[in-house]
């Protein structure tokens, strides 16, 4: 299935490049790491079938380009462009599902966090949030050999350091239109890894979060914040097919599961709404 829709939308520092597809509630997928839009291009062709679904490529990535040199990233910059693209492309006060996964996992808990009104519910696909762990003082200074090995050495011996947080397994092959590792590990990997969610704000969205995890994941590193942090917000943990990019290899039982998460939510937000703030009757 091909894009209803691709085009680029200036924000501050940036442009960004998305995709539309399908018709029905507004459903925003954001990728982590150096992945773009193409990572969700499956996932995004099933969901199609009953919503109006939104890929882009984070700013820095891909066609996304940045206005000036590449800088360290800014896991509140990237919120406001997931907000900036809700508010072009969804109906005024109309409030949106999102999944967010890995370091788009993250960007998905800061925008419920800033804009919880445009939000109706988020699944948080295990955000690498390592600094919460008891042990994280190990964690990030993994991450900062491995960005000084990038340096030093170049890529490849960087990424060999990063299958750590996979079970010590390589990085699987995912669809991209252009390789941004380098980006992703000058600029993105040690700022996003170090950032924590406001976790007092987070209580006060907590009804809108979904925290989920991947099957084949479960033992690894990346898994474990998803469980304190749920733990601490009294919640469950979602579990979903595949590891840490099952939405890559598995979208059809992806996108199924997907749906049925955000289903409980849907009737409760979308009553609120209908009610209180302007919905479309």
């Amino acid at each position: 299935m091909s894009p209803l829709n691709s085009e680029t939308l200036g924000v501050p520092g940036a442009r960004i490049y998305f995709e539309v597809r399908g018709e029905g509630p507004l459903l925003l997928l954001i990728g982590g790491g150096n992945s773009d839009a193409a990572v969700f291009k499956r996932l995004a062709d099933v969901l199609a079938g009953s919503h109006r679904v939104v890929t882009y490529d984070p700013r820095g990535n891909s066609r996304s380009v940045l206005d000036g040199p590449r800088v360290d990233q800014k896991v509140g910059e990237h919120a406001d462009d997931a907000y900036h693209l809700i508010e072009h492309l969804a109906d005024p006060g109309e409030p949106v599902y999102v999944f967010g996964s890995c370091s788009g996992g993250l960007t998905a808990l800061e925008l419920a966090i800033r804009h919880p009104d445009r939000v109706r519910s988020v699944v948080a696909h295990e955000p690498p949030v390592l600094s919460i762990l008891p042990d994280a003082e190990q964690h990030l200074a993994l991450l900062d050999d491995i960005c000084g090995t990038h340096l030093r050495e170049g890529m490849m011996p960087a990424l060999t350091k990063l299958q750590a947080l996979h079970g010590g397994r390589p990085a699987p092959a995912l669809p991209e239109v252009h390789n941004n590792t380098d980006f992703f590990l000058t600029h993105f990997l040690r700022p996003f890894a170090r950032f924590v969610p406001d976790l007092t704000a987070l209580e006060e969205v907590a009804d809108k979060v979904v925290w989920a995890g991947g099957h084949a994941s479960r033992e690894d590193l990346v898994h474990r914040p998803t469980l304190v942090l749920a733990g601490r917000l009294g919640r469950e943990v979602r579990l979903f097919p595949g590891g840490h990019v099952g939405y890559a290899r598995y979208p059809a039982d992806f996108a199924e599961r997907l749906v049925e998460v955000l289903t409980p939510a849907v009737d409760a937000v979308d009553t609120r709404w209908a009610r209180g703030t302007g919905g479309r009757q």
